[in-house]
């Protein structure tokens, strides 16, 4: 049996979960929490040159307080358009300039408004479940493949499935971890 090859595969299987976990840190990162943090501009685009670029890489975005981000443009005509990309951004943000940087304060979040911060939190979780057991169906189906084919027999896809549920079950668990930590600072924000 080509043990090599059904290494190779659980190692992949692993490296594409790993994958779905960061993609949904990224997205947690998005979600506003009502503490600055610049990942939440991530998303928001300005024209710059005729490209659409992300604010990051027009000007250096900093923290200097819990509910305060600065946003020091390298080309001072960049100002108002970013003003103008961050205000017609959904973040609901109404970002402020003295004709050198821009500030843009995080209003305190509602009860209501956390709660609904938690629910997408969850959503986006669930999301990178279904992507995590996406790949377990996938590799799932090569090692039935692999066999029916011969290529090994039906007590070592039994094991290989077993140790196969065994790493999308911790992938999960990992997940869930995240979205409880990121379901605290929401509550706590």
């Amino acid at each position: 049996m080509p043990r090599d090859i059904i290494a190779q595969m659980m190692k992949e299987t692993d490296r594409h979960m790993l994958e779905s976990i960061e993609a949904t840190k990224r997205e947690f990162g998005i979600i506003r929490t009502g503490r600055a943090n610049p990942a939440i501009l991530d998303r928001v685009l300005v024209e710059y040159y005729g490209e659409k670029v992300p604010i990051k890489q027009v000007g250096t975005i900093s923290t200097p307080e819990p509910r305060l981000m600065l946003i020091s443009p390298w080309d001072k005509a960049m100002i108002k358009p970013i003003v103008g990309a961050i205000t017609s951004s959904e973040l609901g943000l109404s970002p402020n300039t003295d004709g050198n940087v821009i500030r843009v304060s995080l209003p305190q979040l509602t009860t209501e408004r956390r709660q609904e911060l938690a629910r997408m939190v969850a959503r986006k979780t669930e999301d990178g479940k279904v992507s995590i057991r996406n790949v377990r169906r996938d590799t799932l189906e090569e090692l039935r493949k692999m066999e029916k084919d011969g290529k090994m027999s039906e007590d070592d896809l039994r094991r290989f499935q077993d140790q196969l549920q065994k790493v999308t079950d911790a992938h999960v668990e990992q997940l869930e971890k995240l979205q409880q930590g990121k379901e605290r600072e929401i509550i706590s924000g």
